[in-house]
């Protein structure tokens, strides 16, 4: 698929795309025409980096951990230094906070719901 119907699949505008690839986030194919082509899995992989970022993490960081999202698995421990092992560990622990927060709402919203349909049907 070209730029512009990824782009529209994912929600992400082209010049963001562009800079995925350019910090090696998500890879393209050059046709002929000089137009770039994408893979259909290329549609997850971005949403999994705006995802990532959305959840605060920078993309050195994302571009490290990407490959152990991939089925199969491949991880690579060459580049995993005692900061980056800690920075990994404090972005799990807040993702884990916001997921329970969010939990959190999801159940209160669901509350209310419930309250209200109940009260419309008395």
């Amino acid at each position: 698929m070209r730029i512009g119907e990824l782009s529209e699949r994912t929600g992400t505008s082209r010049r963001l795309l562009r800079y995925y690839e350019e910090q090696g986030l998500i890879v393209s194919q050059r046709c002929e025409n000089g137009y770039r082509s994408y893979d259909e899995s290329t549609v997850d992989r971005v949403m999994q980096v705006r995802g990532l970022l959305d959840a605060g993490l920078p993309t050195r960081i994302i571009k490290q951990i990407l490959p152990c999202l991939d089925k199969p698995r491949v991880i690579h421990f060459r580049d995993a230094t005692p900061e980056m092992l800690a920075t990994l560990e404090h972005e799990r622990d807040r993702m884990t906070e916001r997921a329970n927060f969010l939990l959190r709402n999801r159940d209160a919203i669901s509350e209310y719901l419930e309250a209200v349909r109940a009260g419309v049907r008395d």
